[in-house]
């Protein structure tokens, strides 16, 4: 269980962060589910991007590093792939 706990953090991390982008940008926002869902798809490709670039916040186990890296990557990746996801379904809209 413990190897899946960074992954879950990235989850979690990203439906908020899709959710809070989806407060800031309004004119964006995919309504609260679709922040949701975007945002965890974000968030694990947040966390996977961040391996890649060697960044990799699993390696560093569960200490207080590890998991602000996963909320972090997590958060962050759910909120740029939400604004992305809404900047094109705007622009479809027109």
């Amino acid at each position: 269980m413990e190897e899946y706990l960074p992954l879950i953090i990235q989850l979690v991390s990203g439906a908020l962060g899709g959710n809070i982008a989806g407060k800031l940008l309004k004119n964006m926002s995919l309504g609260t589910l679709g922040n949701s869902i975007v945002g965890i798809l974000g968030g694990g490709l947040g966390g996977q991007l961040l391996g890649m670039l060697g960044m990799d916040v699993d390696a560093g186990g569960m200490d207080m590093a590890g998991i602000l890296g996963s909320v972090a990557g997590g958060g962050v990746g759910g909120g740029v792939l939400m604004a992305i996801i809404g900047a094109i379904k705007k622009a479809m809209a027109k």
